[in-house]
């Protein structure tokens, strides 16, 4: 015969054990039997509410309580767009933050947009292969642009603002990135835009009619010009998914600092910081994919990359490669906050 127990010896276990079997339906017999319990101590533990007794532990201090204000007031700066929590890691982290990536991912998991779809690579060889592609981040009369290309292989990407898109604005970039990189790529990957082809298969299926500009432009520099299928952008999967990174780790965090000093990003200040964050940060993370940072693959790409025209000389710098004894910290990211400070104390 089980030995039985009063109320005043239930265990918390039990406790909850009795209050399931009750909202199941279980009578007190039922329920006495179950656990073992006379039935007496189950009836006046359901009777006096003898659950109560095992009420909710207070919550345990956080480490990111103090810092709640300002994590609401950067989600506020940033909508409709969303800032990375390694960015926010990086901010809480100079603000005294000593707790990790987990607490804060987990209290902005409530706050943040479903990610879209995830985009389907193909690899390329070494030098083979840069996809090129403009994205639009401010419309209206004060319009703002990013040229960005992507080089395939080390996924190494080279950022360029514009307020157009015209012929001129993409024969800028290219050159730009073909500087930036130290060498012309054998095939450029772009989007049916009508300054790079004006119509798609007139002389048969994959014979097109370029834009007469760009057609000379890759005879001159040396490179295939290729387009991705129709209305399937994401054939750019690389470029495409920089686009995306570009806007959450660079250009949201920078301009929800300056919209908080009642300023606006123009092109000369965005491709002022771009650069010195693709060289620091962006080529330096990382990769999602490769599991490598661009910098330490791009020696690869630059060996097989064709040489720059003569004429393309300016005094542009190059990203050196990375050693691999230089030593980065790869747990955060992005811009200090010293920097975005210094921003609005020089437009001031």
């Amino acid at each position: 015969m089980a030995v039985l127990r009063t109320a005043e010896m239930l265990t918390q276990e039990q406790a909850v054990e009795i209050r399931i079997l009750a909202r199941q339906g279980e009578s007190i017999r039922q329920i006495s039997r179950r656990t073992g319990l006379s039935r007496n101590t189950v009836r006046r533990y359901l009777r006096d509410g003898a659950a109560q007794r095992y009420g909710p532990r207070a919550p345990r201090p956080c480490k990111l309580d103090p810092y709640l204000e300002h994590l609401q007031a950067r989600i506020a700066q940033a909508r409709p767009d969303w800032i990375p929590a390694t960015v926010l890691l990086r901010e809480l982290h100079e603000l005294g933050y000593s707790g990790g990536i987990s607490q804060l991912k987990a209290y902005l998991a409530p706050f943040k947009q479903p990610l879209p779809e995830p985009v389907i690579r193909f690899e390329t060889a070494p030098g083979q292969q840069l996809q090129v592609d403009f994205t639009t981040v401010r419309r209206g009369r004060s319009r703002l642009l990013a040229f960005v290309a992507t080089l395939g292989f080390s996924r190494a990407t080279f950022v360029r603002f514009a307020t157009r898109e015209d012929f001129p604005a993409w024969r800028e970039g290219l050159l730009a990135a073909f500087e930036y990189f130290g060498g012309v790529p054998w095939e450029v990957l772009f989007d049916n835009a009508k300054p790079v082809v004006i119509e798609r298969d007139l002389y048969g299926p994959g014979r097109h009619r370029w834009h007469p500009g760009m057609l000379d432009l890759a005879q001159h520099c040396g490179f295939k010009l290729r387009l991705c299928r129709p209305y399937r952008a994401r054939t750019k999967g690389k470029v495409e998914r920089f686009n995306g990174y570009l806007k959450g780790s660079f250009l949201v965090p920078l301009m929800a600092s300056l919209r908080a000093g009642g300023l606006a990003l123009d092109t000369d200040l965005a491709n002022r910081e771009v650069r010195r964050w693709l060289d620091t940060v962006a080529n330096r993370r990382l990769h999602g994919t490769t599991g490598i940072e661009p910098c330490r693959r791009l020696p690869e790409d630059q060996a097989r990359l064709l040489p720059l025209p003569q004429e393309l000389t300016r005094q542009v710098p190059v990203m050196p490669a990375r050693t691999a004894t230089t030593a980065l910290p790869v747990e955060s990211l992005q811009h200090p906050l010293s920097v975005y400070q210094s921003l609005l104390e020089a437009a001031a």
